[in-house]
Parts: C-alpha cells; sequence; structure tokens
C-alpha cells in the first residue's frame, strides 16, 4: 500500500519550492536595500571629494590674485594650469599641487566662473546629480544646492 504515500512527498515538495522562492525574494530585497545603501554611501564620499578640491581650487585661485607683479594688476588666472605653475613672478608659485579632476567626471573639465577681469573666479562641477550633503559646505557657498552643479566654488575677495 505504497499508493497513500505518494501525495504526502508531493504535497510537501510543494512548500519547499514555495519556501525557496520566498528565501529567494527577501535576498533580492535584501541585495536590492545594500545596493542603494552602497550608492548613497558612493555619492556622499563623491560629494566630500568634491568639496575639498573645490575649496583647494578657490583658494589657489585667492591666493593667485594676491600675487600681484609689479605695476599689475589683481586678476584670475585665465587657465586653471596657471594654478599649478603661475610664471607670472622671477620665482614659479605652485599655488596648486595638480589639476584636482572633478570626482563626478573623473577629468579635470570644471565649468570655470569667469569674472568681470575676465580671470577664473572660481569653478563648479558639471554634473546634473541631486546632492545630499547639505551642511558643513564651506564659507564660498551661499545655499545648499539641489544639484551637484549648482555648488559653486568662487575665490574669496583679496581684502588689501
Amino acid at each position: 500500500m505504497r499508493t497513500g504515500s505518494t501525495p504526502a512527498v508531493r504535497r510537501s515538495s510543494g512548500f519547499t519550492y514555495l519556501g525557496l522562492l520566498f528565501a529567494i525574494a527577501l535576498a533580492g530585497i535584501a541585495l536590492a536595500a545594500a545596493g542603494q545603501r552602497w550608492s548613497t554611501a558612493l555619492q556622499r564620499e563623491r560629494e566630500r571629494e568634491l568639496l575639498f578640491r573645490g575649496t583647494e581650487i578657490a583658494n589657489a585661485i585667492t591666493a593667485y590674485r594676491a600675487v600681484t607683479p609689479e605695476g599689475g594688476q589683481s586678476r584670475g588666472p585665465a587657465r586653471l594650469e596657471e594654478l599649478v605653475s603661475d610664471e607670472r613672478t622671477p620665482k614659479t608659485a605652485h599655488h596648486l599641487r595638480r589639476l584636482y579632476a572633478d570626482p563626478f567626471t573623473g577629468r579635470p573639465d570644471w565649468v570655470l566662473l569667469i569674472g568681470p577681469d575676465k580671470g577664473i573666479q572660481g569653478v563648479r562641477s558639471r554634473s546634473e546629480a541631486r546632492a545630499f550633503i547639505t551642511d558643513g559646505l564651506p564659507p564660498q557657498a551661499i545655499r545648499a544646492p539641489a544639484r551637484v552643479a549648482d555648488r559653486l566654488f568662487y575665490a574669496l575677495p583679496i581684502v588689501r
């Protein structure tokens, strides 16, 4: 009378299949949540690096404008490369150690903010990503930006 035990085996294998599907669904949800957290953490790290690099470039522009050759007028650099090697004086000045890349694009393709003297007064990123970090902004920041590209890094005015 083995015929009575066969339906019980079939019923339990159906529950095992449903249990396996439920476990796979839970694992997928957990992996999706972990991926979202990782993506957010990566975005925040890029923004912290953007704050550092943008502030360094703005400070270098301020230093560039402060070093005025004799009889010259204080102005911003025409190119960012001039911040790395400023040859306007007899002794070459290095306001930046190297030309920083935009952390969001990976290239030094900053959008240049040009002043009335036709020199660079600041930079901003090209990224259209939503900004997460809104506190601890540098003094050059006017307001908390909605997008990363809205974060502007201007050189501070020179007080003489």
